[in-house]
C-alpha cells in the first residue's frame, strides 16, 4: 500500500549542499545567510559565477521558507541559468513545483537533477521517491540501490526505508523485509520504515510480529490516519474487538475530516 504522506518527507526533496531542511522548513547555514561576496583581483568570472550561484540558491530558498513563491522561483531560474550542471536549483525547483501541485514539473526537474548528478545519494534517493509514489516502483528501486550505493551519502536509512516501502508496493516482501532492517538498523525510530515493517509483517500473516511493530510505531512518531488503521486491522486479526475499536475511535476522534474508518475483522 503506498504511503505518500511518510515516503516523501522522509525523502526530504530539498537536501541541498547550501540549505538544509528542517521540520520547519529551510534552514540556511549561517556561513552562507545573506553573506555577500567579497571578491579580490585574483577572482576570475568562474569563480564569481559559482558565487553568484549559491547566492541565487540561498535567497531561493529563503524565499520559498517564508511562502514568496514568485521571488523563489525568480531566484531559482536565476540560479540555473547561471549553472545548470548542478543539482542544488534543480532540487529547490522541484520543492517549489510540489508546493504549486505540479507533480509533472517536479518529475521532471528531479530527473535533470539526476543527469547531472548521477552519483548524488540525495538527488538518487529523491527520484526514486518520486517514481514511486507515482506508479513505477520497480523503476524506483533502481535508483534507491544506486542512492544506498553512492559514496558519501549521508542518510543512506532513508533511502533503505524508502527501497523498504517501495518494495511492498513492486510485490517483493523479501526485499521489503531486507531493506526495511537495515534501515532500522541505522535508525530505529525512523516512522516510515516501522509502518513498512508493521504493514509487511500484516501482508504475510504474522500478526503478532506486524502488532509489535505498529507499537513501536506508534511511541515513535505522531498517529496518522494509515498506521491507526493498520493498528486496527492488525488487532482486529489477533481476536481483540475491543483493542481495534479503539484505534477506529481513534481515527474518529484525531482524522474527524477523513471518512469513516474501515472495520475489518
Amino acid at each position: 500500500m503506498p504511503l505518500p504522506d511518510l515516503r516523501l518527507p522522509a525523502v526530504v526533496f530539498v537536501a541541498l549542499a547550501l540549505v538544509g531542511c528542517g521540520k520547519q522548513g529551510f534552514t540556511i547555514p549561517d556561513d552562507v545567510r545573506g553573506v555577500a561576496p567579497e571578491y579580490t583581483a585574483r577572482d576570475n568570472a568562474e569563480s564569481r559565477r559559482r558565487a553568484n550561484y549559491q547566492n541565487e540558491v540561498t535567497l531561493a530558498a529563503e524565499a520559498l521558507r517564508l511562502g514568496d513563491l514568485p521571488v523563489a522561483e525568480k531566484r531559482g531560474r536565476a540560479a540555473l541559468k547561471l549553472d545548470g550542471s548542478r543539482p542544488e536549483a534543480y532540487l529547490l525547483l522541484t520543492q517549489l513545483a510540489n508546493a504549486r501541485g505540479k507533480d509533472a514539473e517536479a518529475g521532471e526537474l528531479l530527473r535533470k537533477a539526476v543527469e547531472v548528478a548521477p552519483h548524488r545519494g540525495d538527488v538518487l534517493n529523491n527520484y526514486g521517491a518520486w517514481l514511486c509514489t507515482h506508479g513505477r516502483p520497480a523503476d524506483a528501486l533502481t535508483y534507491f540501490d544506486r542512492a544506498i550505493a553512492a559514496p558519501g551519502y549521508a542518510t543512506p536509512a532513508a533511502a533503505l526505508a524508502n527501497a523498504g516501502g517501495c518494495a511492498l508496493d513492486a510485490n517483493q516482501p523479501d526485499r521489503a523485509a531486507r531493506d526495511l532492517r537495515k534501515a532500522l538498523a541505522l535508525a530505529p525510530t525512523n516512522a516510515y520504515a516501522l509502518e513498512s515493517m508493521a504493514r509487511n509483517e500484516y501482508t504475510q500473516g504474522r500478526f503478532f510480529e506486524a502488532r509489535a511493530f505498529v507499537q513501536r510505531r506508534l511511541a515513535t512518531a505522531p498517529a496518522t490516519r494509515s498506521v491507526l488503521q493498520l493498528a486496527s486491522d492488525i488487532e482486529a486479526q489477533l481476536g481483540d474487538a475491543v483493542a481495534s475499536g479503539r484505534y477506529l475511535q481513534r481515527i474518529r476522534d484525531e482524522f474527524p475530516q477523513d471518512a469513516a474508518p474501515n472495520t475489518r475483522g
